[in-house]
């Protein structure tokens, strides 16, 4: 699935195809066979290395503090949510998004970055699984969620989820 992931970021960032992708190890940690030199190892390198042939990168945030927090939330998604397992992870991740997410429209503010899009891979076969009492729970993760899979080119191939459109944007207290 990383490797799946990876080419639907260089279709979206629109990169010419034909990079290659394995993965090493146990935990399957995607590589990028590069042409000069050696391959580029982990999520994070990858995509990152990704947005910048695509000479995008705003996606990596263009302040100091937007790049730091693009980082963090990619590596919350590295440690956190490809490392959590059991439903008491996913139960905190989607809590403590929920609640990063109250007063923002994206991960790292104002601006669409390379966080979201992570992290809606990440979190895609979660949300496919959520009931609607679950997704009205985390309100604010299911609006973010909504919001990053209508975004253009983001979803591509991947099922859309849906979501009980009266209560994600009204106020729900």
């Amino acid at each position: 699935p990383r490797s799946e992931e990876l080419a639907l970021r260089e279709r979206l960032l629109g990169l010419p195809k034909g990079n290659k992708y394995g993965v090493q190890g146990e935990r399957k940690v995607p590589v990028l066979q590069t042409n000069n030199g050696p391959g580029l190892t982990g999520l994070m390198t990858i995509a990152a290395h990704l947005v910048k042939q695509a000479k995008k990168d705003q996606l990596l945030g263009s302040t100091p503090e937007e790049k730091a927090v693009v980082q963090q939330w990619l590596e919350y998604r590295v440690t956190r949510v490809d490392g959590g397992s059991s439903k008491e992870d996913t139960r905190i991740i989607l809590k403590d998004l929920n609640v990063h997410l109250e007063d923002r429209v994206y991960l790292a503010g104002n601006v669409f970055t390379l966080a979201d899009i992570l992290m809606y891979y990440g979190l895609h076969h979660i949300m496919v699984e959520l009931t609607v009492q679950e997704k009205e729970k985390y309100l604010n993760v299911s609006r973010w969620f909504n919001h990053i899979q209508h975004y253009p080119g983001v979803r591509q191939h991947l099922s859309n989820v849906v979501f009980m459109k009266n209560r994600l944007y009204t106020n729900a207290h």
